[in-house]
């Protein structure tokens, strides 16, 4: 069974509630006239013993399960799909979830369910397309990414996202194209700037990159991955110190360790290293 359909079978499996209907009452030839009442006691008994509907769960459930960790998350949105299967919102948080884990697969699949029902959901076609990405493979995000731009032509995140589905595809002019787009949808979200960013550090343009960079982690609620995108930039161009220290702002130090010694080994043989990677750098936002 795959993970999500474990997951979905354990919400369903807490949801249902246990227990047995109540024994019927034993008939007594001595009392002949207690048998009504005994009948019907028993079918009042069968009534309450019964399982309550399973319900939705309320906006402020909804709101109180961003806490939880992913797997628990997982959880959560199956069971609301199970009540709802046609709930896009359970839909697309669910694939989020268990792209947060790492389970592209078993995202894809939760995101196509909700897309079976409601095609045109951008955000479900925009999740679709980020756990393309996730696994690596852009070409398949650029489809589902075009069409949310189609349905959402003034939100940044299609076009962002766009670019990095692109990117992965090598078509390097489309991919700037579409980052310039978002940048002009959003001149100031730090995830727009950081993503345009990413792009010049990875076509040699350290310079323009870093401006970039330090003008994104300045914006108010720019996101962690934000400066950690400022840390690999540092990093790529040898300046390992500051990178460090950016990098312990906002991560364990086992995880800077792994970090540092990915940026030495790169730059060290002036490509990227196999077998380690730098973690936690946030792309697509």
């Amino acid at each position: 069974m795959c993970r999500m359909s474990a997951l979905a079978a354990t919400a369903l499996g807490l949801a249902l509630a246990s227990g047995s209907p109540a024994g019927a009452l034993p008939w007594s030839k001595a009392k002949p006239a207690a048998a009504p009442v005994a009948a019907k006691t028993d079918a009042k008994s069968e009534v309450a013993a019964a399982p309550a509907p399973r319900r939705k769960a309320t906006p402020a459930e909804r709101a109180a399960v961003a806490r939880m960790d992913p797997l628990a998350r997982a959880a959560f949105w199956a069971r609301e799909l199970d009540v709802d299967p046609a709930d896009a919102e359970a839909g697309v948080q669910l694939s989020l979830a268990l792209r947060t884990m790492g389970s592209y697969d078993d995202a894809i699949a939760a995101i196509g369910r909700t897309l079976a029902v409601q095609p045109d959901n951008a955000d479900a076609l925009m999740e679709l397309a980020k756990s393309h990405v996730g696994r690596g493979q852009g070409f398949y995000a650029i489809d589902p990414a075009r069409r949310a731009q189609q349905l959402a032509p003034r939100d940044w995140r299609p076009p962002s996202l766009l670019g990095v589905a692109y990117e992965q595809a090598q078509r390097d002019e489309e991919a700037l194209a579409a980052h310039r787009l978002a940048l002009s949808l959003a001149p100031d979200n730090p995830s727009a700037i950081s993503n345009l960013a990413l792009f010049q550090a990875s076509h040699g343009q350290s310079a323009e990159a870093e401006a970039l960079l330090r003008k994104a982690v300045a914006r108010p609620g720019a996101p962690m991955a934000v400066r950690q995108n400022l840390a690999l930039v540092l990093g790529l161009q040898g300046r390992l110190d500051e990178a460090e220290k950016l990098a312990r702002q906002d991560l364990p130090p086992e995880l800077v360790a792994n970090n540092m010694a990915w940026l030495r080994a790169a730059t060290a043989t002036a490509t990227a290293p196999a077998g380690r990677s730098w973690q936690d750098v946030g792309r697509p936002q």
